[in-house]
């Protein structure tokens, strides 16, 4: 018998799913769910060289994609699973998928132990747990708060509640701060605070209160809107009236900080995960990969993509803010995203309770490199890169297309490819490990030139 094993279950629809059901068009509202279940590959990254593994994916990587996932890591008794039908709430169909079930069931029989994590914990996870658990009492929740403390995933993974938070404890951590801004509710009364914010201010930034890789977020910057009070008010209202979810939940609005991009890119990263038993434990800091929109890409992890100042502010918030959740009861991963102002000061943007777009990076390179990877390897990912042509290609196609530049085990530099099912939308997902930030740079724009000129 087994001594410790792990379930993952791969929800990241999720982490949003009362965002997700308000999409106003049924066709953005699948295209997310479809997106996100293809993300669910690079999970896979998340426990290279783990042994004892179940994994539980929305839907099964291609061969090629598996057989190139094995070049990596040979992980002794790795398993995957998908679910037959995926609605976006894949904890709710593993309880109607029979074939499924039989997989957790003979897994878990051969284990004294079994930890059953996942990528967020949403309530229809908490609901599978509680039901295998009734079914198998070696089952256990390591990265899961208590079901009364279940509510600080959502409260404390939300924009308002992250913003109660920075408001309570001003005193006692003064460089826990964030832009200037409120919590509204209704499409109407925030048009007319926006617009009051933004003729005052030259720019304002919206956003519903758990949205998803830009999506529920609106950037208006200076020049972008009428400085007239009316126009202004009547151009935002019209934009919040496009999607229902406006009306659905609370809003914030935050005074436009401009960015400073000589400072993490102009958005640092911190990530943290709080043990069972309290204890909260740094993980790295990066640099986020943010488009104009706001819409998350990837990072870039290394000792230097910080100064020294500015990585000891982050860290020290981020415990702050661990220590805060850990009290209340959260257990799990969480990250806490700032903004680097032209002003010099680090404001807060925002905290998520869950694993992050940047989560199988860490566990990927620190497979690789060690513990110390921050300082052996410059680390560059994309969790969504469009290829720059018309072409189509298939898993095997695109492995022959990028072999010039695939991570060399060796040289110990080159790209590592996180997911192929995206191309289905002419997408793919990668991390790239370079000597310096030159060479990974160089990696990237090689890539982008097979890409593009495959056409």
């Amino acid at each position: 018998m087994k001594p410790s094993a792990t379930i993952y279950v791969s929800n990241m629809s999720e982490d949003v799913w009362p965002f997700i059901s308000a999409m106003s068009s049924s066709y953005k509202r699948e295209m997310e769910i479809q997106e996100n279940l293809r993300l669910s590959e690079h999970d896979l990254f998340s426990f290279a060289g783990k042994n004892n593994c179940l994994m539980i994916l929305p839907s099964y990587p291609s061969n090629d994609y598996l057989k190139y996932v094995k070049n990596f890591f040979q992980n002794p008794n790795f398993k995957i699973t998908a679910t037959k039908i995926h609605t976006g709430e894949i904890s709710k169909d593993i309880l109607y998928d029979k074939e499924v079930l039989e997989d957790i069931d003979h897994f878990i029989k051969g284990c004294a132990k079994v930890n059953l994590v996942s990528y967020c914990i949403s309530r229809q996870f908490l609901t599978l747990g509680a039901f295998l658990k009734a079914k198998y009492p070696n089952i256990y929740f390591s990265e899961s708060p208590d079901e009364a403390d279940s509510w600080t995933v959502d409260f404390y993974g939300s924009k308002s509640g992250i913003r109660q938070l920075s408001q309570q404890s001003e005193a006692d951590e003064p460089d826990f701060k964030m832009a200037e801004g409120l919590i509204s509710f209704g499409t109407e009364n925030t048009a007319k605070i926006a617009a009051k914010m933004y003729t005052t201010n030259g720019g304002v930034v919206i956003k519903t209160n758990k949205g998803h890789s830009g999506a529920g977020l609106l950037i208006f910057r200076p020049g972008d809107l009428s400085r007239n009070c009316s126009d202004c008010e009547k151009t935002i209202l019209k934009k919040l009236n496009e999607e229902k979810y406006w009306v659905l939940f609370p809003i914030v609005l935050e005074k436009y900080i401009e960015p400073k991009f000589s400072i993490g890119g102009g958005y640092p990263n911190v990530e943290f995960k709080i043990h069972k038993n309290g204890k909260v434990e740094f993980l790295y800091y990066c640099a986020c990969r943010l488009t104009r929109e706001g819409v998350f890409k990837g990072i870039e992890i290394h000792n230097d993509v910080l100064s020294d100042h500015v990585s000891a502010q982050i860290v020290d918030t981020g415990f702050f803010v661990g220590e805060k959740l850990a009290r209340e009861g959260y257990r799990g991963y969480f990250d806490v995203d700032f903004i680097a102002a032209k002003n010099g000061n680090l404001y807060v943007a925002e905290s998520n309770t869950r694993r992050t777009g940047g989560t199988h990076v860490y566990y990927l390179a620190q497979a690789l490199f060690g513990k110390d990877f921050m300082y052996e390897t410059y680390t560059l990912s994309n969790n969504i890169y469009k290829i720059n042509t018309k072409r189509r290609f298939d898993s095997a196609q695109l492995f022959s297309l990028l072999n010039p530049v695939l991570f060399d085990k060796k040289k110990q530099e080159g790209l590592v490819i996180t997911g192929t099912s995206l191309l289905a939308q002419n997408s793919f997902g990668y991390v790239i490990f370079g000597k310096n930030k030159q060479r990974a740079l160089k990696i990237e724009m090689e890539m982008e030139k097979l890409t593009g000129l495959s056409g």
